[in-house]
């Protein structure tokens, strides 16, 4: 029996879409119900559709992912997957590493899973390397903007200029928050962040 091919995306939150990797993963499933999502950060360990694609795939079945990162966070939690699926019998294929994709001769697996270990070792410190210059640039940016007195803990918020009066006229039961949306110009959505922001400042 032919094994299943399923597909696996992942974005850190909600805000983030799909689009870009589902383009990238449709072609190598039969069928849609055989991809898989998250919208959550890859240290959660309980992504609900990951969970329920390991439930799902069995001996023989093959897993695209657009990137080796989409599997966890840092390089032991992706080699514990990509070990776990090893054994269970299931072939990895990520789009991004094109070696992974190549079909090999029976019994030729071994210089696939060599050139592959290797790959994965490379691209996962990579991986891990660049997360820490972006958190040591961000630090370093925060030191910069406390030096020069610009920095109060939160990121800067744009908002109308007559925000203060809207805001307090709502709070006083003076307009609903729709006219104060419509005053302002701004989506229900973005309208409730801002305001959880604002206050969070008051």
């Amino acid at each position: 029996m032919t094994g299943i091919n399923f597909a696996y995306m992942r974005v850190s939150s909600k805000e983030q879409n799909l689009d870009r990797q589902y383009e990238a993963l449709k072609g190598y499933v039969t069928d849609e119900k055989y991809i898989y999502s998250d919208k959550a950060s890859g240290k959660d360990m309980e992504r609900e559709g990951f969970q329920n694609l390991l439930k799902a795939m069995r001996t023989g079945d093959t897993l695209f992912i657009k990137s080796i990162d989409r599997l966890g966070r840092n390089k032991q939690q992706i080699k514990f997957y990509l070990e776990q699926f090893k054994t269970d019998g299931i072939r990895v294929k990520i789009i991004d590493l094109p070696t992974t994709m190549q079909d090999v001769p029976t019994g030729q697996d071994w210089v696939i899973d060599m050139i592959n270990n290797i790959i994965i070792e490379v691209y996962t410190s990579m991986a891990e390397q660049e997360r820490e210059n972006i958190k040591q640039r961000q630090a370093e940016g925060i030191a910069v903007a406390k030096a020069k007195g610009k920095y109060l803990g939160r990121p800067i918020i744009e908002l109308p200029k007559e925000w203060n009066k809207l805001h307090k006229e709502w709070k006083n039961g003076q307009i609903t928050a729709v006219a104060f949306m419509n005053a302002i110009d701004m989506k229900k959505a973005t309208f409730y962040k801002k305001v959880k922001e604002y206050e969070a400042t008051l």
